[in-house]
């Protein structure tokens, strides 16, 4: 019986390495596009600010000519 306790137990263990393996791979993905998101909000609002600032610059230059 040693030998087969010995294999369930490597069995075992080996099973709680690979679930390890899957829920850090899981992560790190979860990691990333979590990252994604938010360079995609950070460029979104750069881009607002640009165009605001470039509207208002219009707006500024047609006061100066009135």
């Amino acid at each position: 019986m040693g030998i087969t306790d010995d294999a369930k137990d490597a069995l075992s263990a080996t099973g709680e390495k690979i679930s390890r393996a899957v829920d850090d791979a899981r992560e790190k993905v979860s990691d990333k596009v979590d990252e994604a998101q938010a360079d995609a909000k950070v460029k979104h609002a750069e881009a607002e600010r640009d165009a605001t600032k470039a509207k208002n610059d219009y707006k500024e230059e047609l006061r100066d000519h009135n």
